[in-house]
């Protein structure tokens, strides 16, 4: 796994992004944003809904799934994108195998942003 320098471009290869925690795949990463891949994510009723500190973009390439924030939920297909501004308590979930990919502002790797809700 490769940490940008913010000394020039990079590039990180599948196959050398490391895994997080909650199966996501850490992408390319700069000072102020980085992206993630969820691949594969199995179906599930979602976890606790948990509040960050990182605005996240998303887009659904493969599968569906809610994302539930309060008392709404927005159903998500591929093609759909969407936006959780940060501090808003969210949870996903999967209800068809699904592979997305995230944008986190500011990173989420960074400063243990990124650890699974308790």
């Amino acid at each position: 796994m490769t940490e940008y320098t913010g000394e020039g471009v990079d590039k990180i290869t599948v196959t050398a992004a490391g895994t997080g925690g909650m199966g996501q795949r850490y992408l390319a990463s700069g000072s102020r944003v980085a992206m993630r891949l969820w691949s594969g994510q199995p179906t599930s009723s979602g976890k606790p809904q948990a509040a960050r500190d990182y605005e996240t973009v998303g887009y659904v390439i493969s599968g569906r799934a809610r994302l539930v924030t309060g008392d709404e939920a927005l159903e998500l297909a591929p093609g759909d994108s969407w936006v959780v501004p940060a501090g808003i308590e969210h949870t996903y979930e999967i209800v068809e195998e699904l592979t997305a990919v995230e944008a986190t502002a500011p990173p989420a790797r960074q400063a243990g942003r990124d650890a699974p809700p308790a």
